[in-house]
């Protein structure tokens, strides 16, 4: 370790910095027996045990300086443009999860900073193939940003938490839902989206009327609009095919359904309940 540390915080690094080493050479052990998949969620568990095995050691001498992070120099290894090693990313991954769950507390500007950094730590560690360590490390970041009310930044982290779960969850009807939530609405954080695929109902309704069920393109289009807000009667759809009217029928409930969805995801966007 560099000259410039405390004893203190030289002996918990050396502790930190070994225990990523054993843990990395666990990681690529899994890799070679092809299971790191299967074995993510036991790594996990390991590596929480190692963090509890630091925090057990770690007992400050005295406060912190106010302006700095305890492990900023295992930190500043790996937002290097170079550095992007899995050692260091784990390394820092720990000493984050030791600094977060320590006694000494953080300052808003060092809170802010730590979510910065969990969630480019949660970047590497999706692109190297470790969803679960990146939906944990999202997790934590956003639990940051929560304290400092950064709400925009906090969404995006848990967004990014749900896609790296969803990675590593196996084939099923959990998976194929969660798939349509995202695709739909961003698992609820992206309530917007929604609006994209209300044009896209309202779209191939019109189409279909138009092309397939002989009404001109003005009618299709005042039936679609409004029987998307108000469900047509009897006498407005009178003259056109049955399966025309099955059509309708579907699209005032798909109405129904993504309006509602919409409008709860924004008033709990908005108001953050």
């Amino acid at each position: 370790m560099s000259g410039q540390l405390s004893e203190f915080v030289g002996s918990i690094s050396t502790a930190i910095v070994r225990r990523a080493d054993r843990y990395v050479e666990m990681l690529d052990e899994a890799r070679m027996d092809g299971i790191l998949r299967v074995a993510e969620p036991n790594l996990l568990d390991r590596f929480e045990r190692y963090a509890a095995d630091v925090l057990d050691r770690y007992i400050p001498p005295g406060p912190r300086n106010r302006d700095s992070l305890v492990f900023s120099h295992l930190y500043s290894q790996v937002l290097a443009p170079a550095e992007d090693s899995e050692h260091s990313t784990i390394a820092a991954l720990l000493a984050a999860e030791v600094e977060v769950r320590g006694p000494l507390r953080l300052t808003p500007v060092q809170t802010l900073r730590l979510a910065e950094i969990l969630e480019r730590l949660g970047l590497r560690l999706a692109r190297a193939g470790l969803p679960l360590h990146a939906a944990f490390s999202f997790d934590r970041a956003g639990g940051l940003y929560l304290q400092v009310e950064n709400h925009l930044a906090r969404d995006r982290c848990l967004l990014s938490a749900h896609r790296a779960r969803h990675l590593a969850r196996g084939r099923g009807l959990r998976r194929i839902l969660e798939t349509i939530s995202n695709l739909l609405c961003g698992y609820g954080y992206q309530p917007y989206r929604l609006l994209g695929w209300v044009v896209v109902q309202l779209v191939a309704l019109i189409l279909i009327l138009t092309i397939f069920f002989g009404a001109s393109l003005v009618t299709s289009m005042h039936m679609a609009l409004i029987n998307y807000l108000n469900p047509l009667g009897f006498g407005d759809i009178d003259g056109l095919p049955h399966g025309a009217w099955v059509l309708l029928v579907i699209e005032s409930y798909a109405g129904a359904v993504s309006l509602s969805v919409f409008f709860a995801l924004l008033v709990r966007r908005w108001f953050r309940l």
